[in-house]
């Protein structure tokens, strides 16, 4: 993706660390802008959906009108990449979300809000993630979700020394339980852009 691309890729703006991930899209020469309206989403080519909490994000897409536009962008193909509540926001199956709480869908996997408790919050350690490169990369984990189950429609891209799935994709989806955005590693907003732009070019 660069900065000539006709249409630019949005970064879900309702809540969590939006910003962070505009600015690395943005350092990587997308045209990348804040997505809060469904008219905002019907014009981009690729959507970020970022950390956060998902049970506020959740009731903040339907508040302000974007569950089902968000829904129907997904099964339309739209490339999006979730990020720890974004991660959440993708999977078909939120384990122990609060009473009420949904999900947008579109990752055949099982996720696991509070999966690390309040002992381990916070923590990072090195993966290896073939689909990003050889080198291994730094990953931090804040009040992280994990992947307990991946169906088959779901391919793990990641996982802790302990067998525990950390990244996925499924087509055009991608989700992490980490954030790579604040660790200046861009491997995985590149591989997201790698999509936008093979969807772009399929279409053209």
């Amino acid at each position: 993706m660069t900065a000539e691309s006709t249409a630019p890729v949005g970064v879900l703006a309702l809540q969590g660390d939006f910003r962070e991930h505009i600015a690395v899209l943005r350092g990587l020469g997308a045209d990348a802008v804040p997505v809060r309206r469904p008219a905002e989403l019907a014009e981009v080519a690729g959507l970020v959906i970022p950390g956060g909490e998902s049970s506020v994000m959740d009731k903040l897409s339907r508040t302000f009108g974007m569950a089902e536009p968000l829904k129907q962008a997904i099964a339309s193909g739209l490339p999006v990449y979730g990020t720890c509540a974004g991660l959440i926001m993708l999977a078909d199956r939120v384990l122990d979300g609060i009473r009420g709480q949904e999900s947008l869908g579109g990752l055949d996997v099982s996720v696991r809000r509070n999966a690390f408790g309040s002992q381990l919050d916070s923590f990072e350690t090195d993966l290896r993630i073939p689909a990003v490169g050889d080198e291994p990369m730094h990953a931090v984990f804040i009040r992280a979700p994990i992947v307990e189950s991946v169906g088959e429609k779901a391919t793990p891209l990641a996982q802790l020394d302990d067998g525990r799935v950390v990244a996925v994709r499924q087509g055009n989806l991608i989700g992490t339980s980490f954030h790579p955005e604040i660790t200046g590693d861009t491997r995985f907003h590149e591989y997201f852009l790698g999509l936008v732009r093979e969807r772009a070019e399929s279409a053209a």
